[in-house]
């Protein structure tokens, strides 16, 4: 039996509003609650995506230690290369790291740097 039920993933980040534009767009999620310093993007499932305003937020530099990216989403797509068109043309940008040798996942990075990966 579980103790909990997994409501919300939460990215701090330093524009909310920005960044759940483009996970909505990304996702094709709609915005469900839009408050000064929390922006929350949902498809009616259980499971949501938020982003609180951080005013000393600093992106993670992955894979330097010194900045950890902590945690990212996988994200499955049909075409690897026009979904990567796609992300970039939200803003955004191709990770220069990329341990899978592009072979079933590339790295990107959102607006607020965090990491994701579009994977096939």
């Amino acid at each position: 039996m579980a103790i909990a039920t997994l409501h919300s993933f939460v990215y701090d980040c330093p524009d909310p509003k920005a960044l759940a534009g483009f996970y909505k767009e990304l996702l094709g999620w709609e915005i469900v609650k839009d408050d000064t310093d929390w922006v929350t993007v949902g498809d009616g499932g259980p499971v949501q995506l938020a982003f609180q305003y951080a005013a000393d937020y600093v992106p993670p530099v992955w894979p330097q230690p010194d900045h950890p990216q902590q945690a990212h989403l996988d994200v499955v797509v049909e075409d690897l290369v026009e979904a990567g068109k796609q992300v970039v043309a939200l803003g955004a940008v191709k990770h220069h790291h990329q341990p899978g040798d592009e072979k079933g996942f590339v790295v990107y990075l959102d607006p607020a740097g965090h990491p994701f990966c579009l994977c096939d």
